[in-house]
């Protein structure tokens, strides 16, 4: 009913390898697009806004970035930026100590995630990668993931993503790690990104990198909001994407101008 009002029609999709997507080996990040433009040429939907939270902004940019003509606006929550190549020590320097672990496994090959994370046992019980991960929580992520609403949600989404394998998990640790095969200066698309300055998963010096390299971006960096309060500001990032910057407004106006003015600044 609140989509229906906000007059948006709400596509979600599985990125292969999640939930009862087909898994599509060695893919890169630009593979995205063909998969969302695929999607909308079978729903008949010619021009379309797309949105990507934390592992999914970066498959989100490669919409906009690929598709010029259909994207119309990009928003992105709590995402990664592009790892300059042999740097993902620095890129992943200000991450928790398991997301940190992954990456720098990720680097040594499918073989080194498996031996070092062990996924697998987060398939067989997806609330054990709820629990993990609180331990590294901050103090405004742990009021988010504490509500047992959120939390069961992240469960039943986690359980969802893996249901067929970890092989999709470990195929966006891999993707994010190489070239993804687009160019950020290539969006011509409205673009909003969204970050909680004390995000730990995805450091908020990602956000600033990305507000850097993409025309016509407005970014907010929220002081002592963190990677899940991505969740609640999500109604208002919608309603931008459905009616333009000035329905970003609702977000916060105020760390929207502090945002923009230190961007224009930098």
């Amino acid at each position: 009913m609140v989509l229906y009002q906000m007059g948006v029609r709400l596509i979600a999709f599985d990125r292969p390898g999640y939930g009862g997507s087909d898994r599509l080996e060695e893919r890169r990040v630009a593979d995205a697009a063909a998969d969302v433009g695929a999607i909308a040429d079978a729903l008949r939907i010619d021009r379309f806004a797309v949105l990507g939270r934390s592992g999914g902004g970066p498959h989100a940019l490669a919409c906009a970035a690929l598709m010029p003509d259909r994207v119309s606006r990009v928003a992105v929550l709590v995402g990664l930026c592009e790892v300059e190549e042999t740097a993902t020590a620095g890129w992943s320097s200000e991450m928790t100590k398991f997301n940190r672990r992954a990456y720098l496994a990720a680097t040594r090959g499918r073989s080194a995630v498996t031996a070092r994370v062990n996924p697998e046992r987060f398939r067989q019980d997806p609330a054990l990668l709820v629990r993990d991960l609180y331990a590294e929580l901050t103090d405004s992520d742990r009021r988010v993931v504490g509500d047992a609403g959120i939390r069961r949600l992240l469960i039943r989404s986690y359980t969802e993503g893996l249901r067929q394998s970890v092989e999709g998990w470990i195929d966006d640790l891999m993707a994010f790690l190489v070239p993804w095969e687009f160019d950020l200066g290539d969006i011509t698309a409205q673009a909003m990104i969204w970050h909680g300055a004390d995000d730990r998963f995805s450091p908020a010096s990602h956000a600033r990198t990305l507000a850097g390299l993409i025309p016509n971006c407005r970014a907010v960096i929220q002081p002592g909001r963190a990677h899940f309060d991505a969740l609640g500001v999500m109604p208002g990032v919608i309603s931008g994407l459905a009616h333009g910057h000035s329905g970003w407004n609702s977000v916060s106006p105020s760390i929207l101008r502090r945002a923009a003015a230190s961007a224009t600044s930098g």
